[in-house]
């Protein structure tokens, strides 16, 4: 994989070009993908962002949204653009199976991949060009750097804005995880300098939810988290009827697996969701507590140090179990 830098030069040239990200694309992944739009068109490239499936109403206010392809709904489509593009810009993910049903079309495609963000172990051997960073908070962030840096900071839009903005907002949980360094707040400076206003997109994000969404976190919490004291450990595991009952949507089990954070004491948090073809998995941390090597080893999944995800395709009781054996196995890091 060549640097990021060695792209700079191509920006100028009008080309046809593709975005995708991972499936159901979160704050972070919307906001990088759309962000990128918005910068890249000002340079009459024809740009197309296809998202591998659909993603949480609550980000439908973007700027841009409406253009996005949902894959699953336009397959045929989504093949054809994919085949065209000289360039495929993936963002927020790193390796090609995160994209589910595109893995293959990616892979196959003629267009050089180029590689934007920031989770672990990067499949680095079928990017063209690319920059991996871990450290930094968001693939929002890497995306402004990859503005600033290529030298065309003047083309940040108030759209552009927005759509980092968000990213960086969600994942630095509002500026209170050690993700959001100095140069996270240099960036958001710099974007409220610029006439972005904040207040508008938590609005949108946090204060968007349905009464169901409501009563459906105070059921869960009440029925379903189990408390691990002397593990330091609490987990929420949410059946396929909850879902049902309560009518809940992938939107409405955002943030649910931060909630038990807030017990005191509590270092690791787990959420696990009973999906109809797998049980996905959430996890959170704090301090020196790894949930990327956790998911990875029990839950065919990874991500970051203090947040991660994964999967799996036993029943919902079963991987439960595969859990608390999981936890007590690791007990020197928890305790």
């Amino acid at each position: 994989m060549n640097p990021i830098e060695d792209f700079y030069p191509l920006l100028t040239t009008p080309a046809n070009i593709v975005i995708t990200t991972h499936q159901k694309p979160d704050g972070d992944a919307m906001g990088s993908s759309l962000g990128l739009f918005h910068f890249l068109k000002q340079f009459g490239h024809q740009v197309t962002f296809i998202a591998p499936t659909n993603w949480a109403t609550f980000l439908d206010w973007m700027p841009g949204r409406e253009l996005v392809i949902d894959f699953e709904k336009n397959k045929e489509k989504s093949a054809a653009l994919i085949q065209a593009a000289e360039f495929l810009f993936c963002l927020d993910f790193n390796i090609l199976h995160r994209t589910k049903n595109m893995e293959q079309l990616l892979e196959a495609a003629p267009g050089k991949r180029i590689l934007i963000d920031h989770h672990e172990q990067p499949q680095m051997e079928v990017f063209a060009y690319g920059i991996s960073n871990p450290a930094k908070s968001s693939t929002c962030e890497m995306v402004y750097d990859f503005i600033m840096d290529s030298g065309h900071g003047d083309k940040i839009s108030i759209a552009t804005a927005e759509c980092l903005y968000t990213g960086l907002m969600t994942d630095t949980g509002s500026f209170r995880f050690p993700a959001a360094t100095a140069s996270v707040h240099v960036m958001l400076a710099h974007l409220k300098q610029l006439g972005l206003q904040h207040t508008p997109i938590h609005d949108h994000i946090y204060d968007n939810a349905l009464e169901n969404k409501l009563r459906f976190t105070g059921f869960v919490l009440l029925n379903r988290m189990q408390v691990f004291y002397e593990l330091n450990t609490a987990l929420i595991a949410v059946t396929k009827n909850d879902l049902l009952k309560f009518d809940i949507k992938t939107r409405d089990t955002e943030g649910l697996v931060n909630l038990p954070l807030s017990i005191q004491g509590i270092k690791m948090a787990a959420c696990v969701i009973d999906r109809d073809e797998e049980r996905k998995w959430s996890f959170r941390s704090k301090g020196k507590v790894d949930v990327n090597t956790f998911a990875r080893i029990y839950f065919e999944g990874g991500g970051h140090f203090n947040a991660a995800g994964g999967r799996s395709s036993s029943s919902l009781a079963e991987t439960v179990e595969t859990f608390k054996q999981a936890i007590e196995q690791q007990k020197q890091i928890l305790e």
